[in-house]
This record gives C-alpha cells, structure tokens and sequence, in this order.
C-alpha cells in the first residue's frame, strides 16, 4: 500500500493599505467565492480521502474581514453600485478590470458574458475603453455588474443553490435587486469557508497547516546573504537584511491565529514557497511545529545526488524521495517532506488541457508506480509520497472550475487497491532518516532566484533594509506608533511583492503589486514620523512588462510555405503575439520551460496562415514527437493538430462530437504545412466551416504544443485567444488605406 499525501496551498498575499483600508485587489474574495469554500466542501463527497490544506494567515485575516462585511476593495464597490450612477471614470475601470478571468474557462462559458467582452474587445489601452464605454447602456453594465462575480462563484453553487441557477438562467436584463441578491450569497460563502475547513478537520478528515503570517522566504529573513550560497558572485544589498527575530514572530504569529481559528495550534508547516535554510530550523521548532515540507531538488542538493528520472517521469531512485527525513540544525530537529515535483506540477500545470478523467487515471497510475518501485527497491516497505502545490489558482484553466478532475480523483483514490490517502502530519510520524543541514533553496530551483536576484528585487530588499533600520533606531519611543510601523514591515516582507519583480513573471497587475509594496514601506515611515526616502515614490520596475495582446493583421498575406523564414516581406502584414517569458502567477518546473516563442498569422482570401516559431527548429520538434495545435474558439468546436509526417507534416481537423464532448477526426482536408526552422500552417476556411458549411467571418484561436507523451504542455496567449478577419472582403475594408 502507498501512502498518498496531498497539500493544497491557499495564499493570498496583504492587499489591504493600513492608512486607508483600502484592499487594491479583490483576490481574496473572488477566490472565495470559486475555490477556498469549495475545495474543503467537496471533500464532504468523499469521506475516505483524506486531505492537508495549508491556509496562509494573510488570507485568512482577509478573509474573515470580508465576512464580516468589514473589508472593501473598489472592484466591490463598483460592483454593488447602481449601474446608472456609474462616473464616465468608473465605467472605464470597470471595463478595464471586470474581465480578469479565463477567457475560455470562466467568460467564453457564460454567453452574456462573452458577448460583454466582444462588445468592450481587446485593447484595454485608456482611449480604447473611453470609446468602448460609448457602446454600453446602462443594462449592459449591470449585467457587466453580475457576471463580474457570478463567474467567479464555485461549481457547488452551480449545481445546487436554486438563486444562482436561476441568475444564470436569466443570463441578461438583470435588475438592481438581482445584484444584491447576488451579494446576500456572496457574503453566504465568505462566512462559509472557515466553518467549511472546521468542520472537515473536527471530523478528522483533513489537517489544516499554515505558513508564516505574512508569507515571507524566511532564510532571507534570517540572512539575505544566503541567496550567495548558489549565486556566490551576486551582487551584495546596499545593507545587509539579517532578522531572525523577525522570521520567529511571522512564525509565531501564524501558530497563534490558527489556534485562535481552529482551537489548536498547527504541527505542521509549509515554509512560504518551499524555501529552507539550516538557520530556521531551530525557529521553525521553536514554535512547535512538528513537519515542515519543501520541494525534491532540495533534498537532492541536501545529499548531493541525482534522483533522475526516466523518459516517463519516474524516479530512478524512488527511495530516497518517498519517505519523511529528520532534519537537524542550529541544535533542533524537525521532521521534513519533500515532494515530487513531476507529479506536483501535472496537476498545476498540464493536467488542464486533459480530460477529466483520463488526467486522474494518468494520476493514479503514476502513483501506484511510484509505490511499487519503491517497494522493489526496499524490500517491500511502503511508499509515502508528498504532492504538494497551489490549491486554487489552477483551477481556473481546468474544465468546470476543476471539480470534474477533482471528483475523478478523488473517487479513484477513495477506491485503489495501492493507494491510502493519509494527511501531512500522518505521512511524517516514522520511518524517518537523518538529515545533518538542509540546502538553502525553494521549490523554484532550489534557490533564491526569484525574490533576490534581479535588480528591482534587490532595490526593493534595500528599501525595506532602510526602514527596517529606522524602525530599530526608534527604540521604544511611541510604542503603539512603532508597533503599527512594524506591522507594515512585516507585511512587505511577503514574498509576493518580489515575486512579481524582474522579468520571470508578471501580471495585468504589477503595477498595483509594485505600488503596494512602496506603500507599506512608505506608510512604516509615516508612523515613525519619519522623513520617507523618495524613491518611494517611484516604480521599482525597470523592466517592462511582455506582450499581452496581439498586434492585428495589416493585409492580406502570400508567404511560400517552406518552413522558413525566407523573406522578411512574405509575413510582414501578419498580426503577432509575442509569448512572454513568464509563468504568470504560476511558475512552471525547471526542465519544462515554455518553448514556443512568436506567432504570426493571417488570411489570404481562401486560407488561415499561421506561423509558429520556438525556441528548437521545428522539424525538430516534430520528430521528438511533439504536436502543434490551433483550438478554435471561433468556429466553436474546431481543433487543427500537426505532427510528423512521412515527408511532410500531418495536418488532422477535429471536431467536438457534442459540447464537452470528445474529439472526432473529420475527413479529407486541403491544408497543407511545412516545418524546418520554424512551422508554417495553411488551413482552407472551408475546412473550418461549420456542418452548414457556412464560412466564419472571424476566426479566434489559442495556439497550443501537446509533449511526446500527449498532454498539452504549452498554450497561448494565456488569457484570450487570437483573432483574425476571415472575410477577405471584410478585412480589405477594415484595412483600406489610400
């Protein structure tokens, strides 16, 4: 029998301002609406599974104020406001913000909704959305208004609750009492989720851990200088950042406001990001947490080995990953988890674009698999495998918020003869082996990275170096002043500030995590009645942010199809999108780097032309067995796949079967392709046209890259697909110029 530990980890970082109250993002209640209620409420379903949660106290303290009706955010406030009494400046932020979800997952599913995004269209430049607020009346942003936040509401509410239903039936023409009636559910959730996890821990089913208050990478906290242990010729901080003490307190003030919440104090720890250093071990002890985990290539850094694994993902040697290990430093002890990355990141990252329940039997039989290699190798002990990741922000990529794959799942394990689901603190009690230190690093890489290494992170621990020496400096003068001071601090030592500077992530909302940032620390000043310095005025970011949208199509295009770039004019005219070098709010593993890089694309008068170009040639590519894919949006139900041919590339056209249903290859096409350096793909329209076989006028599409062994790997853009004019006579009118 295998020993199958999950851990969800929900975290938000501090939106709220201290000074103002205001909370800048409204992600801690959306995501209660869609994911912290339902995840722990779905587990009612399953009574055998069982389960650890890792619930971060930023988002919790959040949360119960937004319960409470207590917190505010202006996307809330926009929301509930009455649609005619909307200024010209709120309805362009309303335009400009209201569609921060999953296009295809989240809008695209709700027509109304989708028509909203149509009307308002892509740009979200500030002349765009002036011009865009023309075309909606005030019925279209109260339905704006509605589905802003009904899209958000989890798939248990869907299915079961009469009033939401009957929103959704309704799907137009909402009324001012339909938005209130809307929030009265919406404060019904929000007071639901801790009750929810209450609940399923008093009945034993689930272990809730948590994670320093405010999420910050507590080895920076002890000593910024460890992130030289892996890149020795960094350069230094303008000051040392050395504070221990405050890495106890972030420790001991999650231990005591889970207590406070759950009547307990939590055993078990997941160190923010997975990052671990020998000088908190004695802290982490010291606060009397009995397991903390982190991520695989720490452990083989920590016994400076390989674990390898073969062409399928399995380790090589399962034995050293799949049980518990004693980690002893600075004269304390406490046990360690470490989780498989590969089967961690193919619930975060691929297991999105699969069916449902192909994704959990694929799951499952890779966790029977690890179980019994391990068995081979060890004479028969048990396997205790760790997966641990992100319990909400994958959902939103996956079909039906998640819980179809989720049910599947969970089902099957509550089922396998192999598989015992067991929590955190269960998975960690014996059989442990001795670990004299642990290698600094975090679950990105086993380093640092990404909150020190680049120049904007470095200018940020700087700043709150600075103020943390003020601070210091202000002794016991002003006591509840200087508390409140500190309190800011400690919030912008959160990790996410500094996650989202330099140029390996980012977000339509940088700025506003930038700005937070600076405001904690300037707002630190402010109550030392402190001069605050004035490069806290100005942006941290010195890079700029990727692409997020596509450049249009400017004419009609006639390239040679030959699979190379052989003309700087033959795709001129094309529209493009630029694959941004991130990961979004997600990082993806080492080893699975994005490899797409540029698309192009465009129509002549009979065809789509798309080219994809990678960062291997993509003959290459192809041979290795990968397969490039177009799903259409527009047509709907539309998927175009190319992989290796004999001696050209393989063009099949699929078609859904029903809506939600499976693929069906559709017969004989005219589309021909070519693959050398880059992919070059022309697909006849009449190929896409639907059973009327009525041409589309528009074409939206997402470009995808499915791996050897089947699972899409790659998708962009992320967050809205490309569209093109496939009216040739259309686009010609569009385009004229004289």
């Amino acid at each position: 029998m295998t020993r199958v530990a999950l851990l969800w980890h929900m975290h938000q970082p501090y939106y709220e301002d201290l000074v103002t109250h205001e909370h800048v993002l409204p992600w801690v209640r959306l995501h209660a609406l869609k994911d912290y209620y339902g995840m722990a409420a779905l587990l009612e379903e399953f009574p055998l599974v069982r389960a650890t949660f890792n619930l971060v106290p930023s988002l919790l303290v959040q949360l119960e104020a937004f319960a409470e009706d207590h917190a505010r955010d202006r996307y809330l406030e926009l929301g509930l406001k009455p649609a005619a009494a909307l200024t010209p400046e709120d309805v362009v932020f309303v335009l400009g913000n209201f569609f921060h979800a999953h296009r295809s997952r989240m809008i695209d599913v709700h027509p109304r909704y989708g028509e909203l995004l149509a009307m308002r269209g892509v740009s979200t430049a500030p002349a765009h959305l002036e011009a865009a607020a023309r075309r909606f009346a005030v019925g279209d942003l109260r339905d704006l208004q509605v589905w802003q936040k009904l899209a958000w509401f989890d798939p248990l509410y869907f299915e079961r609750d009469a009033r939401v239903q009957g929103l959704v039936t309704k799907g137009r023409h909402f009324t001012e009492e339909d938005k209130f009636a809307l929030r009265g559910v919406e404060l019904e959730i929000l007071n639901g989720v801790i009750p929810a996890y209450r609940a399923r821990l008093e009945a034993g089913q689930i272990e809730v851990s948590t994670s320093p208050f405010y999420h910050p990478i507590l080895p920076l906290l002890c000593d910024a200088d460890v992130y030289r242990r892996t890149h020795p010729d960094a350069p230094a901080l303008r000051r040392p950042f050395r504070h221990p003490e405050d890495a106890a307190a972030q420790l001991e003030r999650a231990a005591a406001y889970h207590h406070r919440l759950f009547g307990r104090r939590p055993v078990g720890l997941w160190p923010s990001e997975g990052s671990v250093s020998d000088a908190m071990v004695p802290l982490v002890a010291g606060a009397g947490f009995e397991w903390m985990a982190t991520d695989e290539q720490i452990l083989a850094r920590s016994l400076a080995i390989d674990l390898g694994r073969d062409d399928r993902g399995h380790l090589l040697q399962p034995e050293r990953l799949y049980r518990p290990y004693r980690v002893a430093a600075g004269g304390r002890q406490v046990t360690c988890a470490f989780r498989d990355h590969t089967l961690s990141d193919l619930i975060g990252f691929t297991y999105a674009g699969w069916p449902a329940q192909r994704a959990a039997d694929d799951f499952l039989g890779r966790l029977a698999e690890a179980g019994r290699r391990f068995a081979s190798r060890t004479e028969g002990e048990e396997a205790t495998v760790f997966v641990v990741l992100d319990g909400e922000n994958a959902w939103e990529h996956f079909e039906g918020g998640g819980r179809p794959f989720l049910r599947a799942l969970y089902g099957g394990l509550s089922a396998h003869s192999e598989l015992r689901t067991v929590t955190m603190a269960e998975a960690c009690r014996g059989g442990s082996r001795s670990l004299s230190g642990i290698f600094p690093g975090s679950w990105i890489d086993a380093n640092f990275y990404i909150w020190i290494g680049h120049r904007d992170d470095r200018r940020a621990w700087g700043q709150l170096s600075d103020a943390r020496q003020v601070l210091d400096a202000q002794g016991g003068a002003d006591t509840q002043a200087r508390a409140r001071a500190y309190e800011e601090l400690l919030i912008a030592e959160g990790s996410d500030w500094f996650w989202w500077y330099g140029d390996d992530h980012s977000s339509e909302h940088d700025l506003e995590f930038d700005d937070l940032f600076r405001r904690h620390v300037r707002n630190a000043y402010q109550l030392m009645q402190q001069p605050i310095p004035d490069e806290l005025f100005v942006s941290n970011i010195s890079t700029t942010a990727p692409p997020a949208v596509q450049a249009d199509p400017t004419s009609l295009l006639a390239p040679r199809l030959d699979g190379e770039d052989s003309s700087y004019f033959e795709w001129l005219g094309a529209g493009s999108f630029e694959v941004p070098n991130v990961a979004g709010s997600m990082h993806r593993a080492a080893g699975s780097q994005g490899l797409l890089t540029l698309i192009k694309f465009g129509t002549d008068r009979e065809r789509l032309l798309v080219r994809i170009d990678a960062a291997r040639e993509a003959k290459d590519l192809l041979a290795a067995g990968y397969q490039y894919g177009l799903t259409f949006l527009e047509p709907e139900g539309r998927r175009v796949t190319v992989s290796a041919g004999l001696s050209t590339p393989q063009i099949t056209i699929w078609r859904r079967a029903a809506p939600g249903g499976h693929w069906v290859r559709e017969g004989p096409h005219g589309g021909g392709a070519a693959a050398a350096s880059v992919l070059e793909v022309a697909l006849p329209l009449r190929d896409l046209a639907l059973g009327s076989g009525v041409l589309p006028a528009t074409l939206s599409f997402l470009v995808t890259l499915i791996g050897p062994a089947g699972g899409e790997v790659e998708r962009h853009p992320s967050h809205r697909p490309l569209t093109v004019i496939a009216s040739s006579r259309q686009f010609e009118a569009t385009n004229w110029t004289a």
